[in-house]
């Protein structure tokens, strides 16, 4: 089911001629405003090195979030709303005699920042003394990672209006309805504290998400990226309809185990909750599936797992929670998961070092592994699907529950493209299952990988992750819908 070839921007501007009807009493003069009022670096600098000389606390650290995201939402191949916001957070953590809290604002004035320093000082007296506290961080040193993009941050209403309006008379055209949204962002962060620390990250995203609804089927494709022309709302658009029209007049299909075939947002969402297993404050707290597990081959050979934040594929800053320096980690090599991350007081705890995957403090949690990349393939979804006799191709799954933490058994739904292929082929489309599969005897039993894309999904996880077909994947039950 792979679409056609991208266009370029100039070209997706010259095929939206006659956008108006649709577009333009949703508009209104949003194009004017949308991207102004965002605050420059050495703006968020200036109020860090303020609220930093206002404080009286022991140390003091400032993490500022300056957030402009806009929105174009559609319907019934309308669109019916567009939003842009500008949102500046402002969180102080004081630190005072051995205890640590956090206050937080989003104004910018004198008193207001006087009084978010003085009220992190306040409450950081009230909690109770945190023997595992480390102090502040001095300056550090980061690789620089390139996520701005021009292109995305000067994206405006009507350049997401022409392509919506495109597929929404693509989806017309063929009686088809579609739904969605086309949404870009530029986003500005700093982390600084009263040790001379300081860090900064910027970059812009985009993401597109269409559902395709016919009388009895559905279709559905995503894409999001730091680059608006990495997205292709045409090809999604037509991915989407056409899997609404291979799954028309869905068949019953007996609940079981079968060979099951797993678009890459399938599978991110099914094993995107694996991400805080790798964590050593979880391991040591007898949280995660890997516990009595570390060092011993539970997965397949094939499988191979890094939480790598400097991947091409990646998105997030290079820095953790406390400004420590992200490290790649090799967490799974083939089959077997031999590391964790730490904070800096996990590492501390279990005598060996920290590999930047701290949360902010003060939390319960210590560290996680945001930036999942898995090793893929060669082989494509048609690939699959030829070799398979029997067996089911999911597009995506949704609902997503942890049943067994231990054994790392979730139940969720298929959506908006299930289909039962046979003898090499897609035969029809099938009424949507719901699954209970272990994730670790799921990844024990993948046959074949496709390459690693960045995939969207139901959750907003960052992976880089392959399509995969797996044998025995547990289907429970058929759904009502």
């Amino acid at each position: 089911m792979k679409s056609g070839k991208k266009k370029s921007r100039s070209s997706r501007a010259r095929g939206s001629q006659g956008a108006k009807t649709h577009t333009q009493t949703a508009l209104g003069s949003a194009a004017k405003t949308e991207n102004s009022a965002r605050f420059t670096l050495s703006e968020l600098q200036h109020i860090a090195d303020r609220v930093i000389g206002f404080s009286e606390a022991d140390e003091t650290e400032i993490e500022i979030d300056s957030t402009t995201d806009a929105l174009t939402r559609f319907a019934n191949n309308t669109i019916h709303q567009n939003v842009a916001e500008h949102m500046l957070a402002i969180s102080v953590r004081a630190v005072v005699d051995g205890r640590t809290a956090r206050a937080t604002t989003n104004k910018t004035d004198e008193e207001s920042l006087r009084r978010v320093a003085a009220a992190a000082a306040t409450l950081a007296r009230h909690q109770p003394e945190n023997p595992d506290l480390l102090p502040i961080l001095g300056p550090q040193k980061y690789q620089k990672l390139m996520r701005y993009f021009p292109a995305t941050a000067t994206e405006n209403p009507m350049d997401r209006a022409r392509a919506v309006t495109r597929v929404c008379k693509m989806a017309e055209k063929v009686k088809q309805t579609a739904a969605g949204i086309f949404s870009s962002g530029v986003h500005q962060s700093i982390l600084a504290n009263s040790e001379g620390l300081f860090a900064s990250h910027q970059y812009t995203d985009a993401e597109f998400s269409i559902t395709i609804l016919e009388d009895n089927s559905s279709g559905w494709a995503k894409a999001n990226s730091p680059d608006i022309r990495d997205i292709d709302p045409d090809a999604l658009a037509e991915r989407a309809s056409n899997k609404a029209i291979a799954s028309r007049k869905p068949r019953d299909l007996e609940p079981g185990h079968y060979t099951a075939i797993l678009e890459p947002s399938a599978v991110l969402d099914i094993i995107g909750s694996l991400f805080y297993d790798f964590s050593a404050t979880a391991v040591a707290d007898k949280r995660s599936c890997l516990n009595d597990r570390m060092g011993k081959k539970i997965f397949g050979e094939n499988i191979t797992l890094w939480d790598d934040v400097h991947h091409p594929l990646q998105l997030g800053a290079p820095y953790d929670g406390e400004g420590m320096p992200r490290q790649k980690i090799l967490l799974v090599d083939r089959g077997v998961p031999n590391n964790l991350v730490y904070s800096r007081a996990t590492a501390k705890k279990m005598k060996t070092k920290p590999t930047g995957h701290g949360l902010p403090l003060p939390n319960e949690f210590g560290e996680a592994p945001m930036n999942l990349v898995f090793a893929g393939g060669d082989k494509t979804v048609d690939d699959m699907v030829r070799s398979t006799e029997r067996g089911i191709l999911v597009t995506r799954a949704w609902y997503i529950r942890e049943v067994d933490p231990y054994e790392k058994i979730l139940t969720g739904m298929t959506r908006d493209g299930t289909f039962l292929v046979e003898n090499g082929r897609i035969a029809s489309g099938i009424r949507n299952f719901r699954f209970n599969q272990s994730v670790i005897e799921m990844l024990s039993n993948v046959e074949m990988l496709g390459p690693a894309v960045r995939a969207a999904g139901e959750e907003s996880f960052e992976m880089v992750v392959p399509a995969m077909k797996v044998r025995d994947f547990h289907f429970s039950e058929v759904t009502k819908f």
